[in-house]
C-alpha cells in the first residue's frame, strides 16, 4: 500500500513510513526538541489515516501544541514558526545521521502535510572528499602508531603530528583538536561528526613506510589514503613533506568547507541575508524578530559553514523569547545550539562568543560562565557594540554591578549612536541606578531618535510612574500600546499604573486586555505577577512570579535591581526567587 501524500512515481508501504518515523523520533538529532516529535508525529499520522488535506495551522496549533479553541493563526505565528524549525531538524537528520536512510519525510513549503519518499539504494555510493567535508568542521589528528619492531620511533611520530598539526592549524579555520604531550602523546576524542587524520609508520632497512587515513566520524568511512616511503635520516624533511601533502590534498573539500566559516564569506546570498536578518532584529518588534528568524534560516540553507548566520539565528530566537514573541522553552534548543554551531564554526568570532555568553546568562543564569564568554568576545573585538551591550544587560546588571554596566552600555552607544535598542537600555540603566532624572533625559533622547520605537515609550511610562506622575505614565504606555498594540509587556504596565494610582476598575479592564491576550498567545507569568503585587493580592502575585521562574522568563534577570518591586524587596517570597536565580543586589541601590 503507498502512503497517502507520498508522489504518485514513488511507492512507500505505510508500515516502512512508520518504522522509519520511530527510528528518526529516536534519533540525537529530536532527542531533546519534543515539541517537535509531537508535530512529526501528528502530522506523518494524520497523512497516513488519509487525512492530510484536513491540516491547517488551526488543527495543528490546537491538536499538537495545546492552543485552545480561540487560537488565531493570524495572530499566533506558533505553526508557522514550528513548521520552519520542523523543516530545519529534518534537513539536518538526513545531512547526519540519517543520511543513509532509504525513507525520506519531507515538509514542504507552504503546507503541512509531509511527503515519504523513497532513497534510491539504502547505502549511498562511496561520497566525494567535498561532500564529505559538508557540514564538518572540526579534525582530530592522532598520533601515527609506531609499528616497528623495536617501537623506537616514538619520537619520529611525535614528530609527524606536530607537522601534521602546524599544517592545519596555518592553512584552515577548522577547529584542530591535538594530543596533549604531557598525557604522553594520548589521542584525542574525535567529536561526533568531526574528521579524522591517523596512520601508521613502519621501518625496514632504514627507510619509514609512513601510512596516513583521513576519516568520516560519522560513518567510520575512509575518505582518503596516502602511503609515503622516506629515510628515516630525512625525518624532519620527510614529516614535512607527508603534512604539506596532506594539506594540497584536502584542498578542494575540506579546506573550503574551513574558509566558509570565515566572517568575509564568498556567499554573497548569504552574507546579505544576514544583514537583512540584522536590520530586522534591531527594530525589536514581533514581525521584525520573526522576519530575522526567516532571513537567518535561508542564510543557513545558502551557506552552512557561515558562523555569523548562526549567531544571528540564536539572537533571533532568543530575543523572541525575552520579548515575549513565544515561550522560553519554545526556542532555548534552537537558540542553544545555533550560538555552539556558530562558536565551533569560527571560534574567532566576537558575534559568535556574544551569542553563546547571551545563552550561558540568560538560560543557565550561569553568570561567571557568562562574563568570562562576553569578555572574550569583547577582547577578540571590541568595537562590536552588542558585545558590551548585552554583557551590561544580561550579566552586569543581574550580578548588580550597575556602574560596570552603564560603562558598558556607554561604550555601545558610543560604537552605535543610533541603534534604538541600546539608547532604551541605557536609560533602563539609569532607572535600575534609581537616577530619574538621567533616565528620563535617556528616554527623551531614544524618543526623538525614534519616534516609533515602542520600547522607549515603555521605559518612559517606568521611570515616570517611579517619580510618582502617573498620569505621564499612563500616556507614554498608551503611546506604546498604539505602536505595539499586541504586546503583553504593555497591557501589564498600564494595569500596574491604573493599581498604583487608584483606578481599579481601569486596572481589571486592562488586566482582562491581558489575560485575552493569553488565550491566544504566550503571555510571561512575570506580567501578571507584576499586575498582581500592584493589586496589592500579593500572594496570587508571587504565584506568577514563581512560575515565570521555573519558565526561566528573561524579565526575571532585573529582579534584584528592579525598583518595582522594592515595596516587596524584604519579603521571603522574593528573597526565595532571588535565591534561585543567584542574583546580587548592589549596595545601597534598591530601597527597601
Amino acid at each position: 500500500m503507498q502512503a497517502r501524500g507520498a508522489p504518485a512515481h514513488v511507492r512507500v508501504p505505510d508500515e516502512e513510513v512508520q518504522d522509519h518515523l520511530a527510528r528518526l523520533l529516536a534519533s540525537k538529532t529530536f532527542q531533546q526538541v519534543d515539541r517537535l516529535k509531537r508535530f512529526v508525529r501528528f502530522i506523518t499520522g494524520e497523512v497516513l489515516a488519509g487525512r492530510g488535506p484536513e491540516l491547517k495551522e488551526y488543527v495543528i496549533g490546537v491538536q499538537v501544541f495545546g492552543r485552545d479553541t480561540s487560537f488565531d493563526p493570524r495572530t499566533d505565528p506558533i505553526v508557522r514558526v514550528q513548521a520552519r524549525r520542523l523543516r530545519a531538524r529534518l534537513e539536518r537528520y538526513y545531512r547526519e545521521e540519517g543520511h543513509a536512510d532509504s525513507v525520506v519525510i519531507e515538509l514542504p513549503k507552504g503546507g503541512y502535510a509531509p511527503t515519504f519518499r523513497r532513497r534510491e539504494g539504502a547505502a549511498p555510493a562511496r561520497a566525494s572528499l567535498g561532500e564529505a567535508m559538508a557540514g564538518r568542521n572540526t579534525i582530530s589528528v592522532r598520533p601515527h602508531v609506531d609499528c616497528s619492531a623495536s617501537g623506537s620511533l616514538g619520537g619520529f611520530c611525535r614528530g609527524l603530528t606536530d607537522a601534521l598539526v602546524h599544517a592545519l592549524v596555518q592553512a584552515t579555520r577548522l577547529r584542530v583538536l591535538a594530543p596533549r604531550h604531557d598525557e604522553g602523546h594520548g589521542a584525542p576524542a574525535p567529536e561526533a561528526g568531526g574528521l579524522i587524520v591517523e596512520g601508521s609508520v613502519r621501518v625496514a632497512q632504514g627507510r619509514a613506510h609512513v601510512t596516513t587515513h583521513l576519516t568520516d566520524g560519522w560513518s567510520g568511512q575512509v575518505l582518503w589514503s596516502s602511503a609515503d616511503d622516506m629515510p628515516l635520516a630525512d625525518g624532519l624533511d620527510g614529516q614535512e613533506r607527508v603534512a604539506a601533502a596532506l594539506v594540497e590534498r584536502l584542498k578542494p573539500g575540506l579546506l573550503d568547507a574551513g574558509g566558509a566559516s570565515a566572517r568575509g564569506t564568498e556567499n554573497l546570498a548569504a552574507r546579505n541575508l544576514c544583514l537583512q536578518g540584522r536590520y530586522h532584529l534591531n527594530q525589536r518588534t514581533e514581525d521584525g524578530l520573526l522576519k530575522a528568524v526567516e532571513f537567518f534560516e535561508r542564510a543557513v540553507v545558502e551557506d552552512t559553514q557561515y558562523s555569523l548566520a548562526y549567531s544571528g539565528l540564536a539572537d533571533a530566537y532568543g530575543l523572541l523569547a525575552h520579548y515575549g514573541v513565544l515561550g522560553p522553552a519554545d526556542v532555548w534548543a534552537r537558540a542553544a545550539s545555533s550560538a555552539a554551531s556558530a562558536v565551533m564554526l569560527d571560534g574567532l568570532s566576537a558575534e559568535a562568543h556574544t551569542s553563546l555568553a547571551h545563552v550561558h546568562a540568560t538560560q543557565d543564569w550561569d553568570w561567571p560562565g557568562a562574563e568570562r564568554e562576553f569578555l572574550h568576545a569583547i577582547r577578540l573585538n571590541a568595537r562590536y557594540s552588542t558585545a558590551h551591550h548585552w554583557y551590561a544587560m544580561s550579566c552586569l546588571v543581574p550580578m548588580g554591578r550597575l556602574d560596570t554596566a552603564l560603562e558598558h552600555m556607554q561604550t555601545a552607544q558610543a560604537l552605535d549612536p543610533v541603534s534604538s535598542i541600546i539608547s532604551r537600555d541605557v536609560a533602563v540603566i539609569h532607572l535600575y541606578r534609581r537616577d530619574l532624572d538621567a533616565a528620563l533625559d535617556q528616554c527623551d533622547h531614544t524618543v526623538e531618535l525614534n519616534p516609533h520605537f515602542a520600547p522607549a515609550y515603555v521605559t518612559l511610562g517606568l521611570v515616570q510612574e517611579q517619580r510618582n506622575d502617573f498620569d505621564e505614565s499612563v500616556a507614554a504606555f498608551r503611546r506604546a500600546a498604539d505602536l505595539a498594540p499586541h504586546s503583553p509587556r504593555t497591557h501589564s504596565a498600564l494595569a500596574r499604573t491604573y493599581a498604583l494610582s487608584g483606578r481599579a476598575d481601569q486596572a481589571r479592564d486592562a488586566l482582562a486586555t491581558l489575560q485575552a491576550l493569553a488565550g491566544s498567545r504566550y503571555v510571561s507569568p512575570f506580567e501578571f505577577g507584576l499586575v498582581y503585587l500592584a493589586l496589592g493580592q500579593t500572594e496570587e502575585g508571587f504565584r506568577w512570579l514563581t512560575r515565570a521562574c521555573d519558565d526561566r522568563c528573561f524579565e526575571l534577570l532585573a529582579l534584584a535591581v528592579d525598583p518595582r518591586f522594592d515595596d516587596v524587596r524584604r519579603s521571603q517570597e522574593l528573597t526565595a526567587i532571588v535565591s534561585k536565580l543567584r542574583l546580587t543586589a548592589p549596595a545601597g541601590r534598591a530601597r527597601a
